[in-house]
């Protein structure tokens, strides 16, 4: 069975961005491949963060990803921190790294503005994202647009280290992206990629009247100033959304409805408030059981990450020896 790593950002409650452009899809991956999904702290720290709700929006995020459909009997969930061998094997493919790919990859360049100095975490966080991959041996990858370029550097470390440490055989495979159906999640506001640092999201575990309230100011085809002036539906950024939630003959109805300016804007979007209540009702009502039992989810993460910690182990181990480390004996690193 082929092998697969993912991961996500600690960022607290899932949100429709997340869980359209991965977690739908992990859920459905569980069913044929071998998966490993982490929640990635450790990338959470390679820029500004609250260290004090760190914790907090970690174990958020583990109710969210099992409220939404993760099953630790089919996957191996775990927190990225929780096995050390995660930030080592960061370090030896370090070895291999050219600085000038890391400089060039466009979510540095972009990061980098934001800060006067610019901390070293944020150029290596592409070695840690192929430390992640690699140090399961992953064969398949799920990406978005906006990771493609992370994990053609990771092949390009993979070939690189491969060349020097193992050039008899493939020791890393080379891993290749699995592409999600749904790539782009725009926000709210119709301009940026929804994410939470913009305001500009909805979270799965929302109440149906939050869901209304952040939809009702959102953007839609700018042609409709008012209710009488026909739309595009293609354009609309919540007729997307539609697609998504809302049944096909729904759908079907909000594309004629508003090319024939027989909706305003703000059907559109009640019918779709309704759509998307009624989706994450169950996953909202799993939350609420996991949050009542926080043992629960520690014990999962807990198995998650000593299942992760045996297979990284045997991992690190069998690549320190083809870079030519001492052995330790009588460690924890025998």
């Amino acid at each position: 069975m082929s092998r697969i790593f993912s991961g996500i950002a600690p960022s607290g409650e899932l949100h429709i961005g997340n869980y359209l452009g991965a977690v739908q899809n992990w859920v459905r991956l569980q069913a044929s491949y071998e998966c490993f999904y982490s929640i990635v702290d450790l990338h959470a720290i390679t820029g500004r963060y609250d260290a004090a709700t760190l914790g907090a929006r970690t174990r958020e995020m583990a109710v969210g990803l099992l409220a939404s459909g993760i099953d630790p009997d089919r996957a191996t969930l775990f927190v990225q921190s929780h096995v050390a061998e995660h930030s080592q094997l960061m370090w030896l493919l370090n070895a291999v790294t050219p600085l000038g790919e890391l400089e060039r990859m466009t979510q540095f360049k972009d990061k980098a503005q934001r800060f006067k100095s610019v901390p070293a975490g944020l150029l290596n966080y592409p070695v840690l994202m192929a430390a992640d991959i690699l140090l399961y041996r992953a064969d398949l990858v799920p990406v978005g647009e906006d990771q493609v370029q992370h994990l053609e550097l990771t092949r390009e470390i993979t070939r690189r280290w491969n060349a020097e440490f193992s050039p008899d055989r493939e020791f890393f495979p080379e891993p290749k992206p699995l592409m999600t159906e749904a790539k782009r999640i725009m926000g709210l506001d119709g301009q940026a990629k929804m994410s939470k640092s913009l305001g500009n999201t909805i979270g799965i575990l929302e109440s149906p009247e939050d869901i209304w309230q952040k939809l009702r100011p959102a953007v839609t085809d700018p042609a409709r100033v008012t209710r009488k002036d026909p739309g595009t539906p293609e354009i609309c950024n919540l007729y997307h959304l539609h697609r998504y939630f809302s049944t096909p003959d729904t759908v079907i109805q909000v594309a004629e409805n508003c090319r024939g300016a027989k909706w305003g804007c703000l059907d559109c979007k009640r019918a779709l408030a309704e759509s998307m209540a009624a989706h994450f009702a169950p996953i909202r009502e799993r939350a609420r059981e996991l949050e009542a039992k926080p043992a629960r989810v520690e014990d999962i993460l807990a198995a998650g990450a000593a299942r992760a910690r045996s297979i990284a182990r045997e991992t690190l181990s069998q690549a320190r020896e083809l870079m030519g480390f001492l052995p330790a004996h009588g460690t924890a690193n025998d």
